[in-house]
C-alpha cells in the first residue's frame, strides 16, 4: 500500500467488537500495525496513541490498532492501557497481508502506520521510525495537514 491508493476494506473482531473500515468513511483514520501486544515497543506505542487520542478525535480522526494477536489478547491490551479506540485482531493475518505489512517470516505485522483521508484514500505511510511511539506523533502531524 502506497499513498494515493484506496485503503482496502476489512472487517474484523476488536477490543470494541466487530469493526469495518468502510464504516469510518467520512472520518480520517489512523490505521497502525504493530508486531505484538504487551512487548516494550508496542506498549509504548499504544500508550502514546492513548495520550494523544483526544487530539485525534478533535481533528475528526479515529484510530485502529492492528496486530495478529487474538481478540482476547487485544481486549486485555486495550484495557490495560486504556485504549478508547478499537484494537483489532488479525489472527488469520489477512489484513496485514492485504496491506503488505507482514514481516518476512509471515509471523507478525511490521510496525507501519497508514493515514487515510475522509474518502478512504491512503495519504501517508509511516515506517522505519526510530521509536515505536513516534508513530503517534507523526500520525498526528499528518492528520493536522488534512482538510
Amino acid at each position: 500500500m502506497e499513498p494515493n491508493q484506496l485503503a482496502p476494506d476489512f472487517e474484523a473482531d476488536s477490543s470494541k467488537g466487530r469493526v469495518r473500515l468502510s464504516q469510518l468513511k467520512g472520518k480520517k483514520v489512523i490505521l497502525y500495525f504493530y508486531p505484538k501486544s504487551f512487548t516494550p515497543g508496542c506498549t509504548r506505542e499504544i500508550q502514546r496513541f492513548v495520550e494523544l487520542y483526544e487530539q485525534f478525535v478533535n481533528l475528526g480522526a479515529e484510530i485502529l490498532g492492528v496486530s495478529v494477536d487474538s481478540v482476547e489478547t487485544q481486549k486485555r491490551f486495550a484495557e490495560k492501557y486504556g485504549a478508547k479506540f478499537p484494537v483489532v485482531s488479525d489472527k488469520d493475518k489477512a489484513i496485514s497481508s492485504t496491506y503488505g505489512v507482514l514481516n518476512e517470516k509471515g509471523s507478525s505485522a511490521q510496525r507501519v502506520t497508514f493515514i487515510i483521508d475522509r474518502e478512504g484514500k491512503v495519504v501517508s505511510v509511516l515506517r522505519n521510525l526510530k521509536k515505536a511511539e513516534e508513530h503517534a506523533d507523526k500520525a498526528l502531524e499528518e492528520v493536522k495537514k488534512l482538510p
